[in-house]
């Protein structure tokens, strides 16, 4: 189902990457890509394929948002960015619907209970992406994500299809409040979080 979904969309959507590439290519030069490590099912890496949105610094240790451009944001804000992980979809890196990948720097730092979250593929849309994207922390999230795996179904899948759609017509959440995202958290602020309190949600 993945592979079927995955190369009708690519070939729907196929010119407005294509596009979106050369308006990456014109407005902030090469490389049009981003590549970055994550890691996926069982804790496997592989490479992250992204539109690129932010210019190269100007000095070492640039903040994010500063460098983020324009187009980038527009990207961004659309989600267009994300088009070139249809590939990795169909590589079966990544499945249409699942928890979003993080870093390996991330995933090091989980308790064995945020572990279970990589007991499936990583996504392109998911649970926590469509209730609240980046506007909760990362335990938050992670708790979503938990209760995707435990709940997941056919049914579920085509909710969080149709949330996906709303969300891209309505984006909201896709930065934290002053435009940069919170960092994973260490071990020791774990500790006494709640469980997740979104499982009934929209």
């Amino acid at each position: 189902m993945d592979l079927a979904l995955a190369t009708v969309a690519g070939v729907v959507l196929g010119p407005v990457a294509v596009a979106a590439a050369v308006l990456v290519r014109w407005r902030m030069g090469p490389p049009v890509l981003f590549r970055q490590q994550r890691s996926g099912l069982h804790g496997a890496e592989f490479s992250i394929l992204k539109l690129r949105t932010m210019r190269a610094e100007d000095y070492p240790g640039e903040p994010d948002p500063d460098r983020l451009t324009t187009v980038g944001n527009v990207l961004r804000t659309t989600s267009l960015d994300e088009l070139p992980q249809l590939w990795n979809v169909l590589r079966g890196d990544m499945a249409l619907i699942g928890p979003r990948p993080t870093l390996p720097e991330q995933v090091e730092r989980y308790s064995d209970r945020q572990r279970g979250r990589l007991a499936v593929r990583p996504g392109l849309t998911g649970w926590a992406q469509v209730l609240a994207r980046n506007s909760i922390s990362w335990p938050e999230r992670i708790e979503l994500d938990l209760w995707y795996v435990e709940h997941r179904s056919w049914s579920l899948d085509a909710r969080i299809l149709l949330l996906t759609a709303w969300r891209l017509l309505r984006p909201s959440g896709v930065t934290a409040v002053g435009g940069i995202n919170p960092g994973f958290p260490l071990p020791e602020d774990l500790i006494g979080l709640p469980t997740c309190q979104y499982s009934r949600e929209a």
